[in-house]
């Protein structure tokens, strides 16, 4: 009972808003919506700590009026997050429409200015808690090769815009295109070797550039623990059917027309998507 009324508690603390702020909100739907990107300066000194952007996301979020299907990690490497002049990760509620099947084809018209990233996507086939150990989450966990286009709501925006911006905009979430999923403990027998998954990157054949998983927090199930420990103490855990992509193995490449691919070692398999005009 207590812990409800916490919950409770931490939900109403976080979801208010002053009225400069929903009105933030609505112009993040808008531009969701009509693909007409905003301008950061517009909304300086809108949100100014990590609790009101979040607020802002979660209005945005709901806005969408579609189930949430889990989320997306950002700035998991000391590299990303002294572009963002941050010290930690961030975290996007993602839409399930938003996470698609490897194979599918991303249209420009539902674009703004996407990136391409290469990450390790996590589901929860159980819910997950901030307790959980590394030997846990791998049980309760499947995994896959994943492709993420992060897209924004501003114009300009990579490497640019500044943190809270990101919090509010969901992290600038796109669209995360996924491979075959498989339980994490067929595929790896201790947490360790989440560590040393490589991949490469190609488009229209050509080779961009490699990556590995350790640049995700040093294993992307550091990644994982962090978003379950942040979701629980924000009141919403992460459930048991959403999926989680964990940080990008690379520094990311602008999301051009044309045929990528993702390839991944430690059986792993490739993700594919083509993207039109």
């Amino acid at each position: 009972m207590e812990a409800m009324l916490m919950d409770t508690q931490v939900k109403e603390q976080t979801n208010e808003l002053t009225d400069t702020q929903k009105e933030f909100a609505k112009k993040l739907f808008d531009a969701y919506q009509t693909h007409r990107p905003l301008k950061e300066a517009d909304f300086s000194n809108v949100v100014t700590d990590e609790e009101s952007a979040y607020a802002v996301q979660r209005k945005f979020t709901e806005m969408k009026d579609e189930e949430v299907g889990g989320y997306k990690v950002s700035l998991t490497s000391k590299q990303t997050q002294d572009m963002f002049d941050s010290d930690s990760p961030l975290y996007g509620a993602q839409v399930k429409s938003h996470f698609m099947e490897s194979g599918v084809t991303l249209h420009g018209s539902e674009l703004m200015e996407p990136l391409a990233e290469v990450e390790m996507m996590f589901t929860a086939t159980e819910d997950l808690s901030a307790s959980d150990s590394p030997e846990e989450l791998m049980r309760k966990t499947k995994v896959a090769p994943a492709v993420e286009a992060p897209d924004s709501r501003f114009e300009d925006w990579f490497p640019a815009l500044s943190k809270y911006m990101v919090m509010s905009d969901a992290a600038v979430g796109g669209y995360v295109v996924y491979g075959q999923e498989v339980k994490t403990t067929d595929l790896f027998d201790s947490p360790e070797e989440l560590a040393h998954v490589e991949c490469e990157l190609f488009h229209d054949g050509k080779k961009l550039k490699d990556g590995q998983s350790s640049e995700v927090l040093g294993n992307p199930l550091e990644s994982l623990h962090w978003l379950a420990e942040k979701l629980e103490s924000q009141g919403t855990p992460l459930r048991a059917g959403q999926r989680v992509s964990s940080g990008t193995f690379l520094l990311p490449e602008s999301l051009r027309k044309g045929d990528w691919k993702a390839t991944f070692n430690k059986g792993f398999g490739s993700v594919f998507l083509h993207v039109t005009e």
